[in-house]
């Protein structure tokens, strides 16, 4: 018996087409999934089942089937914003490394005969989407006033305006590469999205490139990605991508700890955002600064929940990271130099999950009514001056209303058949 109670994994998509954000508000364009993507993510996949769907290895999670897949053990989730057909397809080729076909896959009919499902037994595992207008677990920065607000101040920042003066060599530098895109630190990630994308599909653009601007590039995305979804504080705006997700993460580990509940894998498919919240909230940038940046395509958070070594009676966490194509390595979070218990863990970060949209709204600082009313305006302000304006309106028309009713009845002559034409008026209109 292996001492993994139950696992959690949080996973970025594979590989896509180019991938717009705009700068000031990160409202997303569209983009698509490649085969390549399609291979990294079940690459991915086959990984996992290797580590913890496998009997033989030593982080088995105890015992969890192996083979046909039950879905009262399983549960999987699939952010459908931005990104988001890329995300489900990166979902989708997961799964299919995680619990590949199999002839185990079969039913017996009535008539003795055996069904073997298509494609040598596959399995259909259920993907629950998350949809940004419903649940703003995974997509919580779009239509944030609040985290509009930070990403302003992060770019009239003096750090950020010292960055973008000593970034000016490689903007000019790129500016023949790049086709009239905007040459600026506040596009940074759109700048090396497209450079990447170019890099790994475009045969002509990967010849012409000269040496070291990919790499000049990815490390200004770095900066600029972590400083507009880190925060020091790990109940800032930056983290807002870390503290919704920080909601399933809590409520998923309750479950697996909990004996009556049959979860023990969870699957969190989503983009790069929280993964750059979540390394400052549980302080892993503190003591590896490598991380403050933005994973690698397929890359993959791990947090196990452990049976604590004898005589403890408690359970552990413990959180590993892959990026990309790289081994799982363990960081300690919350300073620690070993596994943290979950009592401790819970304790130290329940404060900060953002758990409701309630609380999403309170956060980002936008009204509940104006969303049910569609209200455009995010200043308090001008809506309570449309509503006063409204109300006047609604009352005068009321009053002209009534106007026009008494003005109608002193004009009205009593003949002599008025009671008969009435009569039929009331059944007529």
């Amino acid at each position: 018996m292996t001492d993994v109670l139950g696992v959690l994994v949080i996973a970025r998509n594979g590989d896509r087409d180019e991938f717009y954000q705009d700068p000031k508000t990160y409202e997303p364009q569209f983009t698509e999934s490649t085969p390549l993507g399609a291979v990294e993510s079940f690459q991915l996949g086959a990984f996992l089942r290797s580590v913890y769907l496998s009997p033989s290895s030593p982080n088995y999670i105890t015992n969890m089937k192996p083979d046909l897949v039950n879905t009262h053990e399983v549960r999987f989730l699939a952010k459908a914003g931005g990104e988001g057909p890329v995300i489900f397809d990166s979902a989708i080729a997961l799964l299919q490394g995680l619990f590949p076909p199999t002839p185990k896959n079969k039913i017996t009919l009535a008539n003795e005969t055996t069904v073997v499902a298509p494609l040598g037994g596959y399995q259909y595992v259920p993907i629950e989407t998350v949809e940004p207008g419903n649940d703003r677990a995974l997509e919580p920065w779009t239509d944030c006033p609040a985290f509009q607000d930070h990403i302003s101040k992060v770019y009239a920042s003096s750090e950020f305006k010292e960055r973008a003066k000593s970034a000016q060599p490689f903007f000019g530098a790129i500016r023949d590469y790049v086709f009239g895109r905007p040459t600026t630190l506040e596009n940074a990630w759109n700048i090396y999205d497209y450079m990447n994308t170019q890099l790994i599909h475009n045969k002509t653009f990967a010849h012409r490139l000269p040496p070291t601007l990919i790499e000049q590039a990815r490390g200004f995305a770095d900066f600029h990605e972590n400083a507009i979804f880190g925060s020091k504080d790990i109940g800032g705006i930056g983290n807002l991508a870390g503290r919704t997700i920080l909601h399933i993460i809590l409520e998923s580990l309750q479950r697996i700890a909990f004996n009556g509940d049959p979860l023990q894998f969870l699957l969190v498919e989503t983009s790069y955002h929280p993964f750059i919240s979540l390394f400052h909230m549980l302080e892993i940038t503190k003591h590896n600064p490598e991380l403050a940046g933005f994973p690698d395509y397929a890359s993959a958070i791990a947090l196990e929940l452990r049976r604590g070594p004898a005589p403890e009676d408690r359970d552990f966490l413990r959180v590993k990271f892959r990026n990309g194509t790289e081994n799982f390595e363990t960081y300690h979070v919350f300073g620690h130099k070993a596994d943290i218990p979950l009592t401790e863990f819970f304790y130290r970060s329940e404060n900060y999950a953002i758990s409701s949209y309630k609380q999403w709204a309170a956060t980002c600082q936008d009204g509940l009514q104006d969303e049910y009313l569609h209200i455009g305006s995010q200043n308090g302000t001008t809506t309570t001056i449309m509503a006063a304006c409204a109300a006047v309106l609604f009352v005068g028309m009321f009053a002209l209303a009534k106007f026009i009713k008494r003005s109608r009845a002193k004009k009205y002559v009593r003949l002599p058949d008025d009671e008969v034409d009435r009569g039929r008026a009331a059944h007529t209109f």
